[in-house]
């Protein structure tokens, strides 16, 4: 008995998708992987005011994550939005793939890095020259996260480079007047605040996060950056759905943005074991 409650204390915060909670950061990705096996869905909304009219926009972001195996897991999502038309539709197909290749694990700390890659089909119409992967323009990224746990606090760090892909960014019309490549990177930090012990795995987990994030263009010498700062709080219910609530709001730009400030809502669902064969029983076999 006295094993089975060790063995549950180390292993509770993990439970949601494989990592810690506090890695679970609302903005980006760790180095850490879900459950090989498992499914996950997930809705996301993000809110703003533009900047030029004051004018509240919306999108809706859902999507299906799988985790293949303990190395690499998959997403795939579509978004709807209002914030580059006047009524909601459907603006882009988003996919993203990673692979952790390094696992340093210890008791209550480990250190994690994975590489990935990112495509956007976007429907949208070029009007700034911030470079992201929301949906905002077509686009392909490549790149690396580290990933360090220690106990209730995770950091993480993320460097990945950006390439537009919309032919009317190409466009001999258009070369020179708009950025086609940016360096993105963030910087998350996570913190276990609530439960101070594990007893039942119907505890509710409440995580802190702080997240950095920014893009510097490359090829474009007039608007070349923005840092933002997102913090955030996350409820886990039940070890299986996940709640964020984030603001994310600009520390410094020098580039036209549709806006400078955002909120985010997103609730998540896993199914663990949802890719896993059944085994078959002798009767099965036999016929």
């Amino acid at each position: 008995m006295k094993l089975k409650t060790i063995f549950f204390i180390l292993l509770a915060p993990s439970i949601f998708t494989g990592i810690n909670a506090q890695e679970l950061y609302p903005y980006s990705e760790p180095a850490s992987n879900m459950p090989a096996q498992s499914i996950s869905l997930k809705m996301g909304t993000m809110l703003h005011k533009t900047v030029h009219s004051n004018e509240l926009k919306q999108r809706h972001m859902p999507e299906i994550m799988f985790g293949i195996s303990k190395e690499w897991m998959v997403h795939a999502g579509i978004n709807f939005s209002d914030m580059h038309q006047d009524k909601m539709k459907f603006e882009a197909l988003r996919f993203y793939t990673k692979y952790r290749f390094l696992s340093l694990d210890e008791l209550h700390k480990h250190f994690r890095m994975a590489a990935f890659a990112a495509g956007n089909y976007s429907k949208n119409h070029l009007d700034h020259n911030e470079i992201n992967m929301m949906g905002d323009q077509s686009a392909i990224q490549v790149g690396l996260i580290a990933t360090q746990l220690w106990h209730k606090l995770a950091i993480s760090g993320t460097g990945s480079l950006v390439e537009v892909v919309d032919k009317e960014r190409w466009s001999k019309q258009n070369q020179g007047n708009y950025a086609f490549r940016a360096f993105n990177y963030s910087l998350s930090a996570g913190y276990l605040l609530f439960p101070k012990d594990y007893t039942d795995y119907n505890q509710t987990n409440i995580n802190l996060y702080a997240e950095l994030i920014g893009s510097r263009n490359i090829n474009f010498p007039m608007e070349k950056y923005f840092v933002d700062l997102a913090p955030s709080i996350q409820f886990i219910f039940k070890s299986t759905a996940k709640l964020n609530f984030g603001y994310r709001f600009q520390l410094s730009s020098d580039i036209y943005r549709i806006a400078d400030r955002s909120y985010l809502i997103s609730y998540e669902h896993i199914f663990l074991n949802a890719l896993k064969r059944k085994k078959r029983t002798i009767t099965e076999t036999v016929l």
